[in-house]
């Protein structure tokens, strides 16, 4: 097969292909990602853990077992929020420094089944907490087209490790967009599917509200094998549903005339103080959709002004309640920032957060009505590029605010309704940075999303370029 450098940027597909064709072995090509990982964590800070050993023992294991399926033998990282049986899940904190999980998480029992090799844990802003995905303990994950700058977060980890060719797939977790605004930062694909599709069973919850298990790859089509995999219901995790899973890759390449589809476009709120070019390529992509024959139509969603208000009401609280037995004997353990936020979910009344709830199902069904006349909504999935390490705000076209408020601006209502929702590639601003268009779908439409999805990712006018790792 080609040389290691190459093999690291296939897709799952790809690699799947080449494994089967007797190309590569799997003991050869858990080496690669491991090599890999070896020579750019220092400088991507991607990884937390490597799991070198026990990653060769399970390939060891696969290559004397031969199995089938397009996941066998492929490697993964993991963001350290979720369990894997006998290594611990830090969540990026001092405080889970030594926390050994003792069971596999419901995802991970998946990919085992279907013989995926975890290859580490990977980092994130602490607890996943901030959308900058800043660690002053284990470092902070930077963007593979540009060093200086956020790969972002939550998962940044989880999306440096994918974008720098670390891992051919990861896993993250997706409260506010903290899959889907990294993936664009970087110029990955990153699926936050319906709430409760993807069981979070062992993963450390942040907010049980809003949090979504996500995925993050290089094209649409690994993501919609992976949810297949993924996606089944779990018993034992109260928030999964109970719906059989769907098929995802039969519908993933079915869609190519549009003519009888509706797009929704959300000017108001989702078009506003945007960097030109994110505009730009966002409108490229309608008029794609329109020339395919889709019909485009401008919609009107609720006031979301205080969107991101309501999201905080909600997710503080829990977070506090989820992390009150170690704040009462391990507070200086908590970095200042999350530390910080959880004082604010003390100030959040059981009023206030009840009205967020009942804010929260207004939402939801305000958008299931939008979606009744629509296939899918479009927006940008960002309002800026990635910004630099360090920074503390950002002006984009006459709006200062906080860079986490930005990263996080267009995709975190969908955290609150909890529709599915990827962003995938948009095309390259002018600085060499990546931009990203998000799709939302509806509720448990995943099938639909992803075939839109992939229509748009897979035309060559929205591919973009590897990034230069020296």
């Amino acid at each position: 097969m080609s040389d290691a450098t190459e093999v690291c940027w296939l897709t799952v597909r790809q690699l799947s292909r080449a494994l089967v064709n007797g190309e590569i072995s799997i003991h050869d090509l858990v080496n690669v990602f491991l090599a890999r990982a070896a020579e750019f964590n220092p400088a991507s800070k991607a990884f937390i853990d490597v799991y070198a050993d026990s990653a060769r023992a399970h390939a060891s294991t696969l290559a004397e077992q031969p199995g089938s399926g397009m996941l066998y033998g492929i490697p993964y990282g993991l963001k350290d929020l979720i369990d894997i049986k006998d290594h611990r899940t830090s969540a990026g904190s001092a405080v889970f420094a030594d926390n050994i999980a003792s069971e596999d998480a419901h995802v991970v029992s998946q990919l085992t089944a279907a013989g995926a090799v975890c290859l580490g844990k990977l980092n994130l802003h602490e607890f996943a907490y901030g959308a900058t995905g800043e660690n002053a303990r284990y470092g902070t994950a930077v963007n593979a087209y540009d060093s200086s700058r956020l790969a972002g977060g939550s998962s940044g980890g989880s999306v440096a490790a994918v974008a720098w060719g670390l891992s051919p797939f990861a896993l993250g977790t997706d409260t506010g967009g903290s899959v889907r605004s990294p993936a664009a930062l970087s110029g990955l694909v990153g699926l936050k599917p319906t709430y409760g599709r993807i069981s979070m069973r062992g993963v450390t919850p942040y907010s049980w509200s809003l949090d979504h298990l996500g995925i993050l790859s290089r094209d649409v089509w690994d993501c919609a094998l992976i949810l297949q995999t993924l996606a089944k219901p779990d018993l034992a995790d109260p928030g999964s549903t109970n719906r059989p899973t769907d098929q995802y890759l039969p519908e993933v390449d079915s869609l190519e005339d549009l003519t009888g589809r509706n797009i929704g476009v959300p000017r108001q709120f989702f078009y506003e103080h945007v960097d030109p070019e994110i505009l730009s390529a966002t409108e490229r992509v309608i008029s794609f959709l329109e020339k395919k024959g889709a019909t485009v139509r401008e919609v009107e969603t609720p006031d979301l002004n205080f969107s991101r208000t309501v999201s905080l009401t909600i997710q503080m609280p829990e977070a506090l309640s989820f992390h009150m037995p170690w704040l009462e004997k391990r507070a200086g353990d908590y970095g200042e920032d999350f530390r910080t936020g959880l004082a604010l979910g003390q100030q959040i009344l059981a009023e206030h957060y009840v009205r967020a709830k009942r804010l929260m199902t207004h939402y939801r069904t305000q958008i299931d009505d939008v979606l009744e006349t629509v296939d899918i909504l479009v927006t940008p999935s960002t309002p800026i590029v990635a910004p630099k390490v360090g920074a503390v705000e950002v002006e984009t076209e006459g709006l200062t605010e906080p860079v986490g408020n930005a990263m996080m601006r267009f995709t975190n209502f969908f955290n609150t309704t909890g529709h599915p929702a990827i962003s995938i590639p948009s095309g390259m601003h002018s600085l060499g940075l990546p931009m990203g268009v998000q799709l939302v779908g509806k509720a448990f439409g995943e099938a639909s999303l992803l075939a839109f999805a992939h229509l748009i990712n897979s035309h060559r006018q929205f591919k973009l370029p590897l990034p230069k790792i020296n």
